[in-house]
């Protein structure tokens, strides 16, 4: 079920756009009542604090109390903010900017969205608070753990043609990784299998048996010592793919706190000295919207590469080289 938009003239609180939840048949009659039993992750007294507070609101704006009466289908709209959060090492960086799109570098832990512990040092609300633009969307995510670009969509009526290009696979990805040097591993190679969420841990997935919905194309792009730089291009867009697939090779990226053993859940302090070491380097496409050959790429470096090499990474400067040229409609690599 797609989420209901947010009226445009609810306002942004502190970089939030405010959240809608929709009343049920049978939900409990009154607004304290309903939040209190629908939303518990806060407690009846913190719900009626934020009511008496005017900080839920109908659609129409208006501030709602304690005994307002609910029907089905009504939308009531919240603005989700925390205590405390913790705040990020390193800041994003803008690495573009027009009226139609924002691509930014998002460092290591910081979430695209807001979600669990983070809300206000989110990407997403951290670049609308700076920017001041309240449309602002991510049009494709990338894990919380993993470096480097991200693509915005400026105004909402563009939004669903750049999400496409995802979707249909028409953007060219080239992620880099530092994980073990194999010397007997085939490369290149193109891996391809089935993922699934895990049955028993929600946060992590798997390799199943069947038809392969996940496919990345893998080579080794520089010795690093006992260590490798791999230059990673996935088709697909599964979840924690690329982490998975180079497990699956006998070389799990280093820094990966859920694979192959999960050393971290969620919720539990990041290991700053040692992060995921996976970057998102490079995409490229054609636009939608004006028609350009659009090309972004990383000014990040993995911290492994750097450490092992004090050559700039490979793919920086040879962006070019690593991006073919796009045609309108081709599958992405």
């Amino acid at each position: 079920m797609s989420r209901p938009p947010r009226p445009s003239h609810l306002p942004l609180r502190d970089g939030v756009s405010a959240s809608c939840v929709v009343v049920r048949p049978g939900d409990a009659p009154t607004a304290l009542d309903f939040l209190a039993a629908r939303l518990a992750v806060l407690s009846r007294d913190e719900w009626a604090e934020r009511l008496a507070r005017g900080e839920v609101l109908d659609a129409q704006g208006q501030p709602l109390n304690a005994s307002t009466p609910c029907h089905p289908g009504q939308r009531i709209y919240y603005y989700r903010r925390l205590a405390a959060e913790p705040e990020p090492l390193v800041s994003e960086h803008i690495a573009f900017q027009d009226e139609w799109l924002v691509v930014a570098d998002k460092p290591h832990f910081m979430p695209v969205t807001p979600s669990g512990r983070f809300v206000q040092q989110s990407l997403l609300v951290r670049l609308k608070r700076r920017l001041g633009l309240a449309d602002l969307s991510p049009v494709h995510r990338i894990d919380r753990e993993t470096a480097g670009l991200v693509v915005f969509a400026v105004q909402t009526h563009t939004r669903d043609a750049y999400q496409a290009l995802f979707r249909d696979r028409r953007v060219h990805k080239l992620y880099e990784a530092v994980a073990p040097h194999r010397s007997d591993l085939a490369l290149p190679c193109t891996h391809r299998s089935r993922l699934a969420p895990d049955a028993e841990r929600f946060f992590l997935a798997r390799e199943v048996a069947g038809e392969p919905n996940s496919e990345t194309h893998i080579e080794r792009a520089e010795p690093l010592g006992a260590h490798a730089l791999y230059h990673l291009r996935p088709v697909t867009g599964q979840r924690h793919q690329l982490r998975l697939h180079m497990m699956a090779l006998g070389v799990p990226i280093l820094g990966d706190g859920f694979y192959p053993e999960v050393l971290r859940g969620p919720g539990e302090p990041d290991d700053a000295e040692n992060p995921l070491q996976l970057l998102a380097r490079a995409l490229a496409f054609d636009d939608p919207v004006t028609g350009e050959q659009r090309r972004f790429s990383s000014s990040l470096t993995l911290r492994a590469a750097q450490a092992a090499s004090p050559a700039p990474a490979a793919g920086a400067d040879q962006f070019d080289d690593k991006v073919p040229r796009l045609v309108m409609g081709a599958s992405g690599a």
